[in-house]
Parts: structure tokens; sequence; C-alpha cells
């Protein structure tokens, strides 16, 4: 499954899209990437003169890479032109080590641990475009096919 075609499969839109591209997959593991644009709707009340990224849509955004895009990809037989999946995140533990500003582009990297019954768990982190580690940690999620 191309790039393309697992972008128009995701059940985002903007704003609350947080995935720009695809750079490697495979069945074992994603890279993919956003650049949290200066104006995005949290950043008005997150911190007060001085905006930075809610972890929770940090969360989202390595959700949307490392989960849900890995999972597309790995439903991609069962899946036919336009079927979007259904997606439930069922659980996640996660650290986070440095803001992420407007303007900054962050790099997921998603590891895939087990993939059994639909369930997919993922080992993800998140870096900055030094390289330097912004969030890391473990994502889990249901996906079925409507």
């Amino acid at each position: 499954m191309e790039t393309a075609e697992i972008l128009a499969l995701l059940p985002y839109q903007s704003p609350f899209l947080f995935v720009d591209g695809i750079t490697a997959i495979s069945e074992h593991h994603i890279t993919g990437h956003y650049t949290f644009k200066k104006d995005e709707f949290f950043y008005k009340g997150h911190f007060k003169d001085n905006p930075i990224t809610p972890g929770v849509i940090l969360t989202e955004c390595m959700a949307q890479i490392g989960l849900v895009c890995l999972g597309v990809h790995l439903m991609k037989d069962e899946l036919g032109i336009e079927q979007k999946p259904q997606i439930a995140l069922t659980s996640h533990q996660m650290d986070f080590y440095l803001p992420v500003l407007p303007g900054q582009k962050v790099v997921v990297h998603s590891e895939k641990e087990v993939f059994r019954f639909n369930k997919l768990k993922c080992k993800v982190k998140m870096l900055n475009e030094k390289e330097e580690l912004l969030a890391r940690g473990v994502i889990s999620g249901m996906l079925k096919v409507k």
C-alpha cells in the first residue's frame, strides 16, 4: 500500500490530522512526520504568551502515525478502496522530555510489538529535526473494518 493510499484511508481531517507524510513503512515499523503549524487551534490557550504543543496532541500525533497508519498498512488485505477502518485507542503510556514549539517538525518512529486479533501494540518515539528525543512510550489500539 502506497503512502498516499494510507493517508487517504485515515479517519481524520484538518484541524485534527497530525500526519504530513510517511518516509518508511514495513510490516514491523513505520516512520512519519508532521510540522506543527504556528496557527494550530490549541496554541491560543496553551500556554498564555508562551505556546507549546500539549502532550495529548503529541500523543495523538504518535498514535496517528505510529498506530493508525501502521495498522492501515497491516490491514491492507482487508481494506477496500475508500473503506476507512474504525479505530479505538485502548491504552498508552507516554513520557515527555522536551517541548514542541509552534512551527516545529517532528518525526515519529514506531515499532510493532504485537498485532493479533486486530489489536496493535507499538513502541513509539518522537524526535525533533536535531534527532533529540521529545517523547516515547507504548500505544495500543483496536482496528476494525467497517
